[in-house]
């Protein structure tokens, strides 16, 4: 990798901010993969590079890949014309990641909803989820509106 600015200084940001990822609950590999591809000059990066970056196993980043495609945070392709393989940063990542969480939360309203027709409402596990039902409908109203304002703000 040749990030843009100190290569020294970069590396520090790297695992800086994987650390704040980390610290949000995102796992360590993932997190320090993610931020080495934010830094790339070109949003992309092979594994090899990944690895040799961050000094860390090919089977390493292959994990960590495999988590970032699965949160909608990194995609992988074939380079033209080759069989290797690049890893890189959906164009706003952070936005089509919160954007995939919409049916997720539906889906949590929904099940949620299941279990409290199982457990009742009234009983302590019930309110529990009547709590956390409510919750997630409030973030899925919610969510659509912060998306929206996002895309006016940035087109």
């Amino acid at each position: 990798m040749t990030p843009d600015g100190d290569e020294a200084a970069v590396r520090r940001f790297v695992e800086q901010f994987a650390e704040n990822l980390v610290a949000a609950g995102m796992p360590r590999m993932p997190s320090r993969v993610f931020a080495c591809l934010l830094v790339s000059p070109q949003g992309r990066l092979t594994a090899a590079e990944l690895a040799e970056s961050l000094q860390v196993s090919p089977a390493a980043v292959s994990g960590a890949v495999r988590y970032l495609i699965q949160v909608d945070l990194a995609a992988r392709e074939r380079l033209p014309g080759s069989r290797r393989e690049v890893y890189r940063l959906y164009a706003n990542a952070w936005y089509e990641m919160m954007a995939s969480r919409d049916q997720m939360l539906a889906r949590w309203v929904t099940t949620l909803g299941e279990g409290i027709e199982v457990l009742g409402a009234d009983s302590p596990g019930g309110r529990r989820l009547v709590e956390t039902r409510a919750f997630m409908q409030f973030l899925e109203e919610e969510l659509e509106g912060l998306l929206e304002r996002w895309r006016a703000r940035n087109p």
